[in-house]
């Protein structure tokens, strides 16, 4: 990516914006991206540069407003809101937020709205054609895991959300930006020198967060399943050797089950889906301190070692 054509691509993402909607296209979704907040052309263009070009006549999926707040209120705090089909879910942010309101909101868009596929908050990578499903909370190191491991030959799927499909062909990817938070940057930063990250953004619900961009071959291969192989739930723990140990099948599904978005509205369809996926899986728990560690364990159950 050239600063000239960057600089293109945000002005020509500021004019969209503005006016007829940003169409942007992530795995099996089009978004229409519409937003007065300055701050967003330029993350992007840092970050989606390089997307499939989607045309106006295509079907969009989702329509996504994220609009600088009015009232005599935002000329002291400006804030911004995300509308969607005229109503907004959340309460307004920080104008400075836009870009971390936008992100979560395209997550927002897939979690409460889908259903063609099985959703579960996880993060997705795959070599070889088969597909590590990696499901945690908030501060376990998911979102580290997942980018390392996207820098060291293995594609992602999805940082937030994998998407079973119901029909049995395996795991779809989104291709979406890697969002990071607080000491994760600066890890993956060091990890790999070459990763592209949009401005960290402070402050926010989650602390400082950026989000860093997709490889662009991942991005080229984003209509591409994935057998899912393995369910691994991470653990970070500072100096902790990695290792895997081998986790219950029912309780995996139970796990997966509490950390699906629509588990519950899919009824008997989304446990067949869930269970058949356990089955057909080795289940681990996984505990790491150190990145180049976890890689090398995650290589070796690639190999079959």
């Amino acid at each position: 990516m050239t600063a000239t054509s960057t600089a293109g691509f945000v002005t020509d993402c500021a004019r969209r914006l503005a006016g007829q909607g940003l169409s942007i296209r992530t795995g099996p979704f089009v978004y229409r991206l519409r937003s007065n907040a300055p701050s967003l052309a330029y993350a992007l263009a840092a970050l989606y540069e390089g997307y499939p070009p989607v045309a106006e006549t295509d079907f969009h999926d989702f329509e996504v407003v994220v609009a600088r707040a009015g009232g005599l209120r935002s000329l002291l705090r400006p804030q911004a809101r995300f509308h969607y089909d005229g109503v907004a879910p959340f309460e307004p942010l920080p104008l400075a937020h836009a870009f971390p309101m936008l992100e979560w909101a395209m997550n927002w868009c897939i979690s409460t709205q889908v259903n063609q596929y099985l959703l579960i908050h996880a993060a997705v990578v795959e070599r070889g054609g088969r597909a590590v499903i990696l499901p945690a909370p908030p501060g376990s190191g998911k979102s580290t895991l997942c980018a390392g491991l996207v820098h060291r030959g293995w594609r992602l799927l999805s940082d937030e959300i994998a998407m079973i499909a119901l029909d049995g062909s395996g795991v779809h990817a989104l291709a979406r930006p890697v969002s990071l938070k607080n000491h994760s940057i600066d890890v993956i930063a060091a990890f790999e020198p070459g990763a592209v990250f949009n401005t960290p953004v402070p402050n926010t619900s989650k602390g400082t967060v950026a989000h860093m961009r997709v490889p662009e071959e991942h991005v080229r291969r984003m209509s591409e399943p994935a057998i899912p192989a393995w369910v691994v739930c991470p653990r970070w723990q500072a100096g902790a050797r990695a290792r895997l140990s081998l986790r219950d099948k029912a309780e995996t599904v139970v796990h997966l089950a509490r950390n699906s978005f629509n588990y519950g509205t899919l009824g008997l369809l989304g446990f067949e889906t869930m269970t058949a996926m356990v089955r057909g899986c080795e289940c681990h728990d996984f505990e790491y301190g150190h990145l180049d560690d976890a890689v090398d364990v995650f290589d070796a159950l690639a190999g079959g070692n």
